[in-house]
């Protein structure tokens, strides 16, 4: 048994490292190319493995910190992912029962880790729980009223969350001379208002793009 956890702990420090590495590879490189893609998918498969190893970590030594990022970098790791393959939202294409099976588990799980962080008083779980019901409801409210490039919104989110989760794991773990809450906290002060930035910036340019589309069209009409 002490062999398997050595082994599972190993392996979830090297995906762990893996996607803190790569991460930035992939958002450096040109977007939508081969290159981006190709990180992407070692960067996504590396939280698949670190979220899914520190969840079973933490279940078994019963550290609530390492199951709160574990679930927090997989969920929103697999939510990056899967926005890929619903570009066509608003175009005849709708979410599956999956999509809203998924959706509805992430808005339970996250809800309860910020109820549970509020009457108790953990501020790893109020943290994680209000920015993972602030996402989930993102992703209900895009499958319900689908705004131009959301899926890009959603992929961004989704990705760079997960990437958060990842390094304030690192961080409090690791970096025991930074006093606590800011070794755990500041990851997402600095990467979360940078990444508000360009999304708002994707948003005006689908916009523009949305409504240049439409005086087209009613151009072609008249």
């Amino acid at each position: 048994m002490e062999t398997l956890l050595l082994l599972t702990r190993w392996l979830h420090i090297a995906a762990g490292f893996t996607g803190f590495f790569v991460a930035p590879v992939a958002m450096w490189v040109r977007k939508g190319g081969p290159a981006h893609r190709r990180w992407g998918q070692v960067f996504f498969w590396s939280m698949v493995v670190a979220g899914s190893t520190a969840v079973a970590l933490a279940s078994i030594k019963g550290l609530t910190f390492l199951l709160l990022t574990g679930i927090f970098s997989l969920y929103l790791a697999c939510f990056g992912y899967r926005s890929l393959y619903l570009k066509q939202l608003g175009h005849g294409q709708h979410p599956t029962l999956f999509d809203w099976l998924g959706v509805g588990a992430g808005l339970l799980v996250f809800g309860g880790t910020l109820l549970y962080g509020l009457l108790r008083g953990v501020v790893p779980s109020v943290v994680f729980g209000a920015i993972g019901v602030m996402l989930t409801g993102r992703q209900l409210r895009s499958y319900v009223r689908v705004a131009p490039g959301q899926w890009l919104l959603n992929h961004i989110s989704g990705f760079v969350g997960a990437y958060i989760a990842a390094v304030s794991a690192f961080s409090a773990t690791s970096l025991t001379f930074i006093p606590w809450p800011v070794n755990f906290l500041w990851p997402t002060l600095l990467i979360v208002p940078p990444m508000i930035w360009v999304q708002r910036r994707y948003k005006q340019q689908f916009a523009r793009q949305h409504w240049a589309a439409r005086v087209e069209a009613l151009r072609n009409e008249g």
